[in-house]
């Protein structure tokens, strides 16, 4: 019988570690350990969308109660604006503006207290949330102001006696500010404040090169 050419390894030789090595119990490929599932973040997307949505309640409130009124009078056959060149429709369109801005800035806040965390359905939750919650706020806004019928308003009125003219939101691209908002800020305290994930190279070195398990 001859001698075997390769010696036996020592009893505390342990195998290098590869990179194709099988990963350890519990951990799934392309999956954080400490981050929640899709499911998880569908789930909390959806909450999102509906009480942001929710929020265009009290938006529309707000714009009702603040927007400027447009004057408006009768000469017994046709209606007229009390004041040529008044900057009330620019008020009423600027009034909704900056309100969806402060409620999607506040949206941004609150969400990322309560989320900690970016992510697609995050993003897609506020886009949507706020779309529904301006296009509710719009709607109900208009439904509480001053009637949308002009005529029988001016007749009701009388000939000479001014009267509001209903809410009219012209500027359509504010129903996108409260999205804009909620985005902008939403992704500036993530950038800042977020928690990092784990740099894989950032790791202890054993003496033969390898990464510490």
């Amino acid at each position: 019988m001859t001698a075997p050419l390769t010696p036996p390894p020592p009893p505390n030789h342990q195998p290098p570690h590869h990179a194709w090595q099988a990963p350890p119990p519990g951990y799934a490929l392309g999956h954080q350990e400490d981050g929640p599932g899709m499911k998880t973040e569908l789930r909390e997307a959806a909450v999102i969308t509906v009480a942001t949505a929710l929020g265009g309640v009290l938006l529309g409130l707000l714009w009702c109660w603040l927007a400027p009124r447009v004057p408006l009078f009768s000469d017994g056959s046709a209606v007229y604006p009390r004041d040529l060149e008044g900057e009330q429709s620019i008020g009423v369109d600027g009034t909704f503006t900056l309100l969806a801005l402060g409620f999607g800035l506040v949206t941004a806040v609150v969400v990322f207290l309560v989320r900690r965390r970016g992510g697609i359905p995050l993003i897609v939750a506020l886009t949507v949330g706020g779309i529904l919650a301006s296009l509710i706020a719009w709607r109900l806004g208009i439904w509480l102001g001053p009637t949308e019928d002009v005529v029988a308003h001016a007749k009701e009125a009388g000939k000479g006696v001014t009267f509001d003219a209903p809410l009219v939101l012209n500027a359509k691209g504010a129903l996108l500010a409260w999205s804009f908002s909620a985005l902008l800020v939403h992704l500036g305290l993530t950038a800042l404040f977020a928690p990092r994930d784990p740099d894989p190279y950032d790791q202890p070195q054993l003496p033969d090169g390898n990464p510490q398990s």
